[in-house]
């Protein structure tokens, strides 16, 4: 018993000095690319945007997003956060190409998905 739980310790510590090392604050910071809407998502350390493909701001999240929270997805990190004025949730996860899916769940519509590039 005393073997197991030192083994159960040493994972958990070996996870959170993983979990450390990523630095999940930042993500996904820059600009990404849905070419489904010609639309730009905006990513920085403190905000999220939405614009046109011709520079024009669409939405802006400032003090709209709810439930935000940052996961792993296996190896691949994300973000997911939900938004009372849109009535959408968003998923945004890294994929292995560095491109970036996002998922849009909408009310009374199917789910919407698009892998993004960096732009």
């Amino acid at each position: 018993m005393k073997k197991f739980i030192v083994v159960l310790v040493l994972l958990l510590a070996a996870t959170a000095v993983y979990a450390q090392q990523i630095n999940l604050g930042d993500f996904p910071v820059g600009k990404w690319l849905d070419h489904n809407y010609d639309a730009i998502w905006e990513f920085s350390s403190n905000n999220i945007k939405l614009h046109g493909t011709d520079g024009r701001l669409v939405y802006d999240f400032s003090g709209m997003v709810q439930d935000f929270r940052v996961f792993l997805d296996g190896l691949n990190p994300g973000i997911s956060f939900a938004c009372a004025d849109t009535e959408r949730s968003y998923r945004f996860v890294i994929q292995l190409n560095t491109n970036l899916k996002m998922e849009i769940e909408r009310q009374n519509e199917p789910l919407y998905t698009v892998d993004m590039r960096k732009q």
